[in-house]
């Protein structure tokens, strides 16, 4: 596995989302102060090997990485903060593990919580032969990426971090990560939207025992704000903060998200 580590102070472990890998957090390591930041590849992408598991282990697996994660890295406990499906891994690992979670935050909407749904254009690829031929045939190039970033109402943000731009065009050119990213959309997207099996239901959001901090963009097409409105009135220790923002709301609030 491949961490990228920044800072000291109190540790906070940070997981991204897909298509995507650490690099793509360095926005907020350059801002945060005060903490030990730990930005940590999820399997298969960046530099971390992939692990192959079936897919009704997928949960089960996500949280069986980050015990390794935090053992080799000797923490008794940590905060998680993860964007996107890293948010979620972070939110599953919290319910499995809250001994070892000091607190929580959600960088932008979890996809599998109650009332978010795909964009079209992950269902698209999530899609059988359809996902495949698009993969072997479709190069990414930095005009394709602002369109995807687009797609998750980042458009006009995006394009303020050029070397940004190229690492998650070069992510989008490694087989490696191309297999795993399209195994992970398959896991959880289903042609009718997110699959239910994986789903966080609101009884285990209920249960969770950690604070948590919730920041959603207003124009988030994962999951709009009254989602966002009705997950922190389901855990017991939550704060909301909307901001203007689409799926990735660092990218456009770095200085305030930090």
């Amino acid at each position: 596995m491949h961490v990228i580590e920044a800072g000291e102070g109190p540790p906070v472990v940070l997981l991204h989302g897909s298509s995507t890998s650490s690099l793509s957090l360095v926005p907020l390591l350059e801002r945060l102060e005060g903490v030990r930041a730990i930005v940590v590849d999820r399997p298969g992408f960046g530099l971390s090997e992939p692990a192959h598991v079936p897919r009704a282990r997928f949960r089960d697996a996500a949280i069986e990485f980050l015990d390794e994660v935090v053992d080799e890295l000797a923490l008794e406990t940590s905060a998680l903060a993860g964007n996107s499906m890293g948010g979620t891994w972070a939110l599953w690992y919290a319910l499995a593990r809250p001994e070892r979670v000091s607190r929580l935050v959600l960088l932008g909407s979890a996809p599998l919580l109650p009332g978010t749904r795909p964009p079209p254009l992950l269902r698209v690829m999530a899609t059988p032969v359809v996902g495949d031929l698009l993969t072997r045939l479709v190069k990414p190039d930095p005009k394709m990426l602002v369109r995807l970033l687009a797609s998750v109402g980042e458009k006009d943000t995006i394009v303020r971090y050029p070397d940004l731009i190229q690492a998650l065009v070069a992510v989008g050119r490694d087989p490696v990560a191309s297999t795993v990213n399209l195994a992970e959309l398959r896991a959880t997207i289903s042609p009718l939207g997110f699959r239910r099996s994986f789903r966080v239901q609101p009884d285990e959001l209920r249960r969770l025992t950690v604070p948590v901090l919730v920041l959603w963009g207003d124009h988030d097409p994962v999951g709009r704000v009254e989602v966002a409105r009705a997950t922190a009135r389901l855990i017991p220790e939550a704060q909301l903060e909307v901001l203007p923002a689409g799926h990735v709301p660092y990218l456009g609030n770095p200085d305030r998200v930090s």
